[in-house]
């Protein structure tokens, strides 16, 4: 199969990229396709919807599949995914644009707590 030049610099990022910044592009991809859902329901083209919801889903999947147990907050984590998983099950099964929106949300300060810990991280190597 052939690749565009945007797959091939995709496929480089995420080969070449730290765990942090990893951790990063599937909160952005999350994020992304939760947004793409919504835009589904508000459009009313429901397979389009669930077409994104479970990209999303899958995401949150590959999240909680990562996260290592011998730390504590991976407890934690994994709860916050178990709801992210829920409300946005609940966005594709009723097409309520309030129950994505609550997972946004949740993945948003996810985002945002992984990218000041990568900042943090990069202060501290230095």
């Amino acid at each position: 199969m052939l690749q565009t030049p945007h797959q091939k610099y995709q496929q480089l990022s995420a080969q070449t990229a730290t765990p942090i910044q990893l951790v990063l592009m599937l909160y952005d991809g999350a994020i992304r396709f939760t947004k793409q859902g919504i835009d589904g329901i508000e459009e009313v083209r429901y397979e389009y919807a669930n077409e994104y919801f479970c990209k999303a889903e899958a995401i949150i999947h590959e999240l909680v599949a990562a996260l290592d147990f011998n730390y504590p907050i991976s407890a934690e984590l994994a709860r916050i995914y178990e709801y992210v998983l829920f409300q946005l099950i609940q966005a594709n099964v009723k097409k309520q644009r309030s129950f994505a929106d609550e997972a946004l949300v949740q993945l948003q300060e996810l985002r945002d707590a992984w990218r000041q810990i990568s900042k943090t991280a990069v202060a501290v190597g230095n």
